[in-house]
């Protein structure tokens, strides 16, 4: 896994709190706080299981 570096989790008013992240190539991470080794890049997949959080109501305070 490459080296992350991690942004302080955002934390709103919903149920996760949401750690975002760079590596040294500039490729972006997001991954639920405490869980940053489960994490997902910037890629299809990725935006996918977002929106799929999101209308799941885990992700509500990014909206």
């Amino acid at each position: 896994m490459p080296e992350v570096s991690w942004e302080e989790p955002y934390c709103g008013e919903g149920n996760s709190c949401y750690r975002f992240g760079t590596d040294a190539d500039g490729n972006s991470y997001i991954a639920v706080a405490g869980q940053e080794d489960h994490h997902l890049t910037d890629s299809r997949d990725a935006l996918r299981q977002l929106i799929l959080d999101i209308k799941a109501g885990k992700a509500d305070h990014l909206l």
